[in-house]
């Protein structure tokens, strides 16, 4: 269990360094000219989706109390069921609010000894 979550963890964390360093000196009209960056920082988006859906709810209240976890695992369906609605406005909040405060979340759970 404990390294089935350290995992998850890990996936969270590398892909939204990934989507941060892909999107850094980009803006959302850029992103929009570009549908492989796009396609890429959707799929970053999706893995973190699914793995934070592996976390434990305790964890995500000790760790991450401000974090939209709920949304964060719901945005996984969006993008891959109504991939056609999906707003680039919305996603491009999502990187200027969301990512780093998340990465910031998960490295703490990472450090902390009686988490992982």
């Amino acid at each position: 269990m404990v390294d089935a979550l350290r995992n998850r963890l890990e996936h969270i964390a590398e892909s939204a360094d990934l989507a941060l360093c892909l999107l850094d000196g980009l803006n959302v009209e850029t992103l929009a000219e570009r549908p492989h960056t796009r396609a890429a920082f959707e799929r970053y988006l999706e893995i973190i989706s699914e793995a934070s859906r592996h976390v434990p709810d305790d964890l995500k209240s000790s760790h991450g109390p401000d974090i939209p976890w709920r949304a964060m695992a719901a945005l996984g369906n969006v993008l891959r069921h109504a991939y056609h609605l999906t707003d680039l406005e919305i996603l491009w909040r999502i990187y200027e609010q969301d990512l780093r405060p998340l990465r910031s979340s998960v490295a703490a759970m990472l450090a902390d000894p009686d988490v992982v």
